[in-house]
């Protein structure tokens, strides 16, 4: 099958080999033609039918190309782990931002929610949670203690002023 004429007049070829999509754009930049989208139309039509549960990914990044070359059939999640939005981006990361490696026995993989997390950070944040408590706990129970703590190290830094 062959892409009608009235589909090849909205294409205009650019340098980089997209067959940029010069007819109507939907909000997100993808073109339309005949009730879908152009990209999928033009796949439809040169390669052949896209299978069930599956997209169409733009391997040039570009929305606006309808150049079956540039298009691959793909599943949505490796769509939109290949892109650039949020859930991309924190898949391709390989460090926590402390710099500690997400990898072994480091990596916890949240089951309900699939976010990773640092075991290092995690063990840290618990130990500087138990240490507040037991700082905590001992303000509570040794509170003239605590006052004459404080109004030494008020005098300490007031001399050194």
């Amino acid at each position: 099958m062959e892409l009608p004429k009235r589909f090849e007049q909205k294409i205009k070829m650019v340098e980089s080999g997209c067959w940029q999509w010069q007819g109507s754009l939907v909000a997100q930049g993808y073109g339309r033609f005949a009730k879908e989208y152009a990209h999928r139309y033009a796949y439809k039509a040169l390669v052949g039918p896209i299978p069930e549960g599956l997209t169409i990914d733009h391997l040039c990044r570009s929305r606006g190309c309808v150049n079956p070359a540039h298009l691959e059939v793909v599943t949505r999640g490796e769509n939109v782990l290949r892109g650039e939005g949020p859930a991309a981006k924190a898949a391709r990361k390989t460090h926590c931002p402390k710099g500690h490696e997400y990898a072994g026995e480091n990596l916890y993989v949240n089951p309900r929610t699939g976010y990773r997390l640092c075991q290092s950070c995690q063990r840290n944040a618990e130990n500087r949670e138990a240490r507040n408590a037991r700082v905590k706990s001992w303000r509570e129970r040794n509170p003239e203690k605590f006052k004459a703590q404080g109004e030494r190290a008020y005098a300490k830094r007031k001399a050194v002023a």
